[in-house]
């Protein structure tokens, strides 16, 4: 099953929200000696349509109509809504200059491997 959500796109209000370059990202961790990635693998899928936005993403089946829960990918702003969440959730972590996020990938980059190990468990926590 396709949904298609053009005509809902061409009116959804744009999120102005830049993504970072892949330039300034190595910046920030290319000279670090110690990394570790991490991919999330269902990132739109965990996040909620705001309540009172459900109808806007209706789809309609042979069967019946459905009001989707969660963000597809499909969505305009989808992209945008997911990295400011990623860079809310991860700020203090980011804020230290050891950690970047690009959209669903976590890059963890350190220059000795005594802290690593630190740095990755407040992540995954």
């Amino acid at each position: 099953m396709v949904q298609n959500y053009r005509y809902i796109n061409q009116w959804t209000v744009k999120n102005g929200y830049p993504l970072l370059l892949i330039a300034d990202i190595l910046n920030r961790v290319g000279s670090k000696k110690v990394f570790t990635k991490l991919d999330l693998r269902w990132r739109y899928n965990n996040i909620r349509i705001k309540e009172g936005d459900k109808w806007k993403a209706v789809f309609i089946m042979h069967i019946g109509a459905y009001k989707p829960t969660i963000i597809y990918f499909g969505l305009i702003n989808s992209l945008a809504t997911f990295q400011t969440i990623m860079n809310n959730l991860f700020c203090n972590i980011i804020n230290q200059g050891n950690t970047a996020t690009f959209i669903d990938d976590i890059i963890i980059a350190i220059e000795i491997e005594e802290g690593h190990d630190k740095i990755v468990k407040e992540v995954l926590k």
